[in-house]
């Protein structure tokens, strides 16, 4: 069902960009989007592990270097019998983690100094053991596909209110096209809702990753105390080297700590999720 509901999501997130690319350019805009979207995923598929890691200076560490941290991933890994993944350590002092990769072959987990001051052993194995689920999901990489067509979007939909308000682009009778109303319809309506799926997508990884996480530490109560510290220290200071466009792959949002769970979250409610992993 999961595999069903993202793979519906992603189709549509795959079809609002051929229709912005067919309202800027037509049948042959349509074709050059579909393209465009095509080659982005490609990319992203290859290198999304590579570019979010250099973007928050993340550093590799091994056993030597990190004895504690990195042997808490040795030993979820080999306790959920998957390969071993690259670990990075992230120079902030605000706490948080998140996992990338397109693959658990090809996987790496990256923590703060933040986090490793503020979470106990328990509660730091928590945490990557919800890291080391979105590996084992895939989550990663649906997560990036997600960010990338929507993020085209929305340069679509910048693109499209320029033309409109100019002038350009195609004419009412050329293949079909739409007045300068339907146009900027289409470009704030376009990225609005391609905004929102990728939040749904998010949310629902999420909360598996949750599930998933608990079940592999053993410990339920440690991730739910550790969502709470993290919470708690995203409200007193976000951190300030993150950006909306990878925001989602954090445990918690590092941008804000907003208590409500709504359409325009990239995480559920903390509060949520804590009651779902005390009731485990």
């Amino acid at each position: 069902m999961n595999l069903l509901k993202t793979t519906f999501l992603l189709t549509l997130l795959t079809l609002l960009l051929v229709a912005m690319g067919g309202a800027i350019g037509g049948k042959s805009g349509m074709m050059i989007a579909f393209l465009i979207a095509g080659g982005m995923n490609f990319f992203a598929y290859w290198n999304s592990d590579k570019i979010v890691l250099k973007i928050y200076k993340a550093r590799e560490v091994t056993r030597a270097d990190s004895p504690d941290f990195y042997g808490i991933v040795e030993n979820l890994a080999r306790k959920a019998g998957m390969p071993m993944p690259k670990v990075y350590v992230i120079p902030s002092d605000s706490p948080n983690a998140f996992a990338t990769g397109r693959n658990p072959q090809n996987a790496a987990v990256a923590a703060t100094t933040g986090i490793m001051r503020i979470l106990s052993r328990e509660e730091l194995e928590g945490v990557m053991a919800h890291e080391l689920t979105h590996v084992m999901n895939r989550d990663t990489l649906i997560a990036t596909i997600a960010a990338t067509i929507a993020g085209a979007i929305s340069m679509l939909g910048s693109m499209l209110q320029w033309a409109a308000i100019f002038g350009m682009g195609r004419s009412d009778d050329e293949e079909g096209g739409g007045s300068v109303l339907g146009s900027l319809a289409m470009a704030i309506i376009a990225p609005i809702a391609a905004m929102l799926i990728q939040m749904a997508v998010s949310r629902s990884r999420e909360f598996m990753a949750d599930e998933g996480g608990a079940k592999m530490c053993g410990n339920p109560k440690a991730l739910a105390r550790a969502l709470v510290k993290l919470q708690q220290a995203a409200s007193g200071a976000p951190m300030q080297e993150a950006t909306q466009a990878t925001s989602h792959m954090f445990i918690v949002n590092p941008l804000s700590a907003s208590k409500m769970a709504s359409l325009f979250s990239t995480h559920p409610a903390t509060e949520d999720r804590v009651a779902r992993l005390m009731a485990m």
